[in-house]
């Protein structure tokens, strides 16, 4: 019973994942793009915890906290871009 109720939910992120990449690609704005990545992001990492939780192991663990952090970076570096046009200051301000 419980792997029927896996499978439908990897079913569900699965669709999910599919309109977030059509918002990537037709999305309005670049902020719009930016939070549909996140969200892919997110829906990825909710995929590999299924499969792990599907498969019953625990090796995807790493992987999950992998895919956390450069999801993470990959916003803030977006957020940044978005933000001041450039991903690393080499001037310091004094």
């Amino acid at each position: 019973m419980l792997s029927i109720v896996i499978k439908m939910a990897l079913i569900g992120f699965a669709v999910s994942s599919f309109i977030l990449l059509v918002r990537v690609i037709k999305g309005p704005s670049t902020p719009d793009r930016v939070i549909a990545l996140d969200a892919m992001g997110i829906n990825l990492i909710a995929i590999t915890g299924l499969m792990s939780m599907l498969l019953a192991t625990t090796a995807y663990l790493d992987v999950i906290l992998l895919l956390g952090i450069l999801s993470f970076i990959g916003t803030v570096a977006f957020s940044k871009f978005l933000e001041k046009g450039v991903i690393v200051e080499y001037e310091r301000n004094r």
